[in-house]
């Protein structure tokens, strides 16, 4: 089991090293409590999951600077994890994008000659939250996999993941995946250890689409 400080300090070191190439332009950094790894001023975060308008959620999310990084295209992130006698009990690792790039799409000519807004500058984005969450005290095989993504805000949308996501992972993934060109450039800054939580995926769980992290 990876313990709490070791999470905390792959937060910290992600957090410079997105300053340091210049993807955060904003950032609070982790906080580590009794075991509840969050971050500097963080206030209740049940909005992000409240029956809203997107637009909504992100609004209030930004507006309460309810977040761990704000990337450069206005995205937000948070990498929450919950720790109790150094065994992980939860986890939350959302991806929120901003709802409107039209302020990067709309004048492309002011971005077009910095490689870091390649892929934000296509009209035909659809930007949408992603959300991994650890959850196993309401497990439910199939239904509630403890390890699970939801993409969008669809209530019953709980894709089972092989594992709990550590903070490295889950910023390779999106860095991957929705800032490629920047994550090609920088990929030497975002080095993925060979360190992962245990599986927590089922047998059942394995025979249906899902999401593996496989060493």
């Amino acid at each position: 089991m990876l313990q709490p400080n070791i999470i905390y300090k792959q937060i910290q070191e992600i957090t410079s090293k997105l300053i340091e190439v210049s993807l955060s332009v904003e950032q609070n950094f982790p906080s580590n409590q009794n075991g509840v790894i969050s971050y500097s001023g963080i206030n209740d975060i049940s909005i992000a999951m409240k029956n809203l308008a997107y637009e909504e959620v992100y609004k209030k999310l930004e507006e309460t600077k309810n977040y761990n990084i704000k990337m450069i295209d206005g995205a937000l992130i948070q990498l929450l994890y919950k720790y109790k006698n150094k065994e992980l009990i939860s986890h939350r690792l959302a991806f929120f994008p901003s709802p409107n790039l039209e302020s990067f799409q709309n004048e492309p000519e002011l971005y077009e000659n910095d490689e870091l807004y390649t892929d934000i500058l296509a009209k035909n984005i659809v930007t949408f939250p992603i959300r991994f969450d650890y959850d196993p005290k309401n497990f439910k095989e199939l239904e509630h996999p403890r390890t699970h993504v939801t993409f969008g805000q669809y209530k019953n949308c709980r894709i089972p993941v092989s594992n709990p996501l550590t903070p490295e992972l889950f910023i390779n993934f999106i860095l991957r995946n929705f800032y490629n060109t920047a994550f090609i450039r920088y990929t030497d800054n975002f080095p993925v250890s060979h360190s992962y939580f245990n599986r927590t995926i089922t047998d059942k769980e394995k025979g249906v689409f899902h999401l593996g992290i496989y060493q």
